[in-house]
């Protein structure tokens, strides 16, 4: 599998920052003090989970303190982002998660912890096209297939995710809209036993992430892809077509992952853990692990983030319109 320049063609979309050392600051004043500990809201074994460790075992090199990593998987996200609220807001305690749980949710949060006001934005960490594959059970060959049936047979494609208000999700609704088909949505907790299933034809269509994992398996023609969401056909994947050309454009996707923190945590703090990941991301292993599975580093400002974050918000009202009580 080649890749001939793709990721650094996109880079740009990343807007690179050169993050100087950590200097000190009398904001920084006793911090850390004791480990850091970052909770990944997916379960242990997907792509989130070795990144998030990667990322883990870089700030701890750059930050010169241990840093934990705890699993805390449920409602595609939401329950790990609801135990970050209610964590102390001494920059001790931070979360790896996608921003689809801040833009994407549906369901109402649960009575003291609400995610949208209590979680402050620290520092993007990579763009992951959201990739659309067919399992051992899908009987067809294409994406075109896919929409032959689902008109044929309404409702009795199904199509897995990793949870309710994620990005996957968000491609299947996007396609049942522009489409005009209706499937079956699976949502799981997170990437890692979605992909046991899927290898077990436990049902025919699976959003999720590229990564090398993913991609040995199509070389080895246990899933077939049909689509992706990316700026341009991915050169690890060419002959896939993107949900753009497919005439699709609201289903053409990149997930967006980051590292957060509790509402009201110190801005000199969140500032040296957003100088910290940019630094991490600029060169090392957690940059080479990211570029091998065709993920991007997204590299930026904590300001850039949260405004990346708003916007996603703004425009993503179609679950919301498809899911009004939150089912």
């Amino acid at each position: 599998m080649k890749r001939r320049g793709f990721l650094r063609r996109w880079a740009g979309l990343a807007g690179a920052v050169f993050a100087a050392p950590l200097r000190a600051d009398e904001g920084l004043a006793g911090w850390p003090a004791k480990p850091l500990r970052i909770i990944v809201v997916y379960p242990p074994g997907g792509l989130s989970d070795g990144v998030a460790r990667t990322l883990a075992d870089a700030l701890a090199a750059r930050l010169g303190w241990p840093v934990r990593v705890e699993n805390r998987a449920g409602g595609g996200g939401s329950v790990g982002l609801q135990a970050l609220a209610r964590a102390p807001a001494d920059g001790h305690t931070l979360a790896f998660s996608a921003v689809s749980p801040l833009t994407l949710r549906v369901d109402p949060p649960p009575s003291g912890a609400d995610p949208l006001a209590d979680i402050l934005p620290v520092a993007g960490v990579m763009y992951t096209p959201v990739l659309l594959v067919g399992t051992p059970a899908f009987q067809g060959h294409s994406f075109a297939d896919l929409l032959a049936q689902a008109r044929a047979r309404p409702e009795q494609l199904r199509w897995a995710t990793s949870g309710q208000a994620t990005a996957g999700h968000l491609v299947l609704e996007q396609v049942q809209i522009g489409a005009g088909i209706r499937v079956t949505h699976v949502p799981y907790k997170g990437g890692g036993r979605q992909l046991t299933d899927a290898l077990g034809g436990q049902f025919e269509l699976l959003s999720t992430n590229v990564a090398a994992m993913q991609l040995e398996l199509i070389a080895a023609g246990r899933l077939l892809p049909l689509a992706v969401g990316a700026p341009r056909r991915l050169d690890v994947l060419p002959r896939v077509p993107t949900f753009t050309e497919l005439g699709l454009p609201q289903a053409n996707i990149t997930s967006l992952f980051g590292l957060f923190a509790p509402g009201g945590t110190p801005p000199a703090i969140a500032d040296a853990l957003n100088a910290a990941v940019n630094h991490v991301l600029e060169s090392g292993r957690l940059r080479e692990r990211l570029l091998a599975a065709d993920n991007l580093p997204a590299t930026g400002s904590r300001a850039a983030f949260a405004r990346r974050i708003a916007a996603e918000r703004s425009s993503n009202q179609v679950l919301r319109a498809a899911h009004p009580s939150g089912e």
